[in-house]
């Protein structure tokens, strides 16, 4: 990674500092409060229709529905890794009444994959709290022998059958592919990077015996885990999962550091006051307490979950140290 990008150089400056030294556009949220009252929450969205994100927007609007007299509304953005759905926020009004949900990666990982991005996100997001969590699965299907049971099994077979270790992801520079890096890295295997644009057309394929491996969420992978028709051979979290508590986690398995969550976020734009910030933050934790809520993430294989603002600032900065050298020592990167 080049190091004569500002936004990066930002970035590592304001990691290595403290968290609330970030900057991410964050004002004085606690004493500033909104002056004209929001009508109508619109929450733009950086996936498409019936994605994780989508589903995680819609879930928390139906329970921001009566905080405001015309209910909140998603707006779907989705491509170029979030960019459409953050210049969408940037170019819309400053007034409260527009926020983001996206994928964490936007503030954490996307500086360092990409070369160029339509945004800063420390200079044009200003995060307001957390949403959910998903831990993800590492998964075989029909083309790998059913006596591969673990990761240290998989890395056996992958070794003796080299032309056939194909691993299939959502993306490059997707949270489930930088995984796969990581891990193969580890165990010293070759593998062939198969890239899908998304986690549908992967399933297929891994469910067809096109590829033999594919990382994805693991509310994704659960249910043909359930009925056999692929192996879950560990999860992403530190413990193991609640959805699948047979399948022993990576840490488990010999990889500590391999401990990778997905989340989701809200955010707002820099030019948003910061009173407007903590009213909404406030809004959107209430909604994401509600029981109702977790019960409809559960469905997907997600976990509820919130934060103040101050705390998504820690969180993301803690996060950027991780992944830049993660990516660099990877040597995975994105032009566009």
């Amino acid at each position: 990674m080049s190091n004569t990008n500002p936004s990066r150089r930002t970035f590592l400056s304001a990691s290595a500092g403290a968290a609330t030294q970030l900057g991410l556009g964050l004002t004085a949220f606690t004493t500033v409060r909104a002056q004209t009252p929001v009508d109508q929450l619109r929450i733009l969205c950086s996936g498409p229709a019936g994605s994780i994100p989508d589903i995680v927007a819609r879930r928390v609007a139906e329970q921001l529905a009566g905080s405001y007299p015309r209910g909140a509304i998603v707006d779907n953005r989705p491509g170029a890794a979030g960019q459409i759905a953050v210049n969408a926020l940037k170019s819309g009004p400053a007034d409260g009444s527009t926020v983001l949900l996206a994928q964490g990666a936007v503030a954490t990982v996307y500086p360092y994959l990409y070369d160029k991005l339509a945004y800063d996100p420390v200079a044009d997001l200003q995060p307001v709290s957390l949403a959910a969590e998903m831990t993800l699965g590492l998964a075989v299907g029909p083309a790998v022998p059913d006596s591969v049971t673990h990761v240290r099994d998989l890395a056996d077979w992958m070794r003796r059958n080299p032309k056939l270790a194909n691993v299939g992801s959502p993306g490059t520079g997707t949270l489930p592919h930088l995984l796969e890096v990581m891990l193969f890295q580890q165990a010293g295997v070759p593998w062939q990077h198969v890239v899908y644009p998304g986690g549908p057309p992967a399933m297929v394929d891994l469910l067809g015996g096109q590829i033999a491996a594919l990382v994805l969420p693991e509310g994704l992978l659960r249910q043909h885990h359930a009925t056999g028709r692929l192996r879950v051979l560990a999860t992403s979290a530190a413990q193991r999962s609640t959805y699948m508590p047979a399948v022993a986690s990576l840490a488990e398995q010999g990889y500590p550091n391999l401990v990778v969550r997905e989340w989701f976020a809200f955010f707002m734009a820099a030019r948003v006051t910061g009173g407007a910030i903590d009213t909404l933050s406030q809004t959107v934790r209430q909604a994401i307490a509600r029981p109702e809520l977790g019960a409809a993430f559960a469905e997907s294989g997600m976990v509820a979950a919130s934060s103040t603002p101050s705390a998504l600032i820690t969180r993301i900065a803690t996060e950027q140290r991780y992944w830049e050298p993660v990516i660099r020592a990877a040597g995975v990167r994105s032009e566009s």
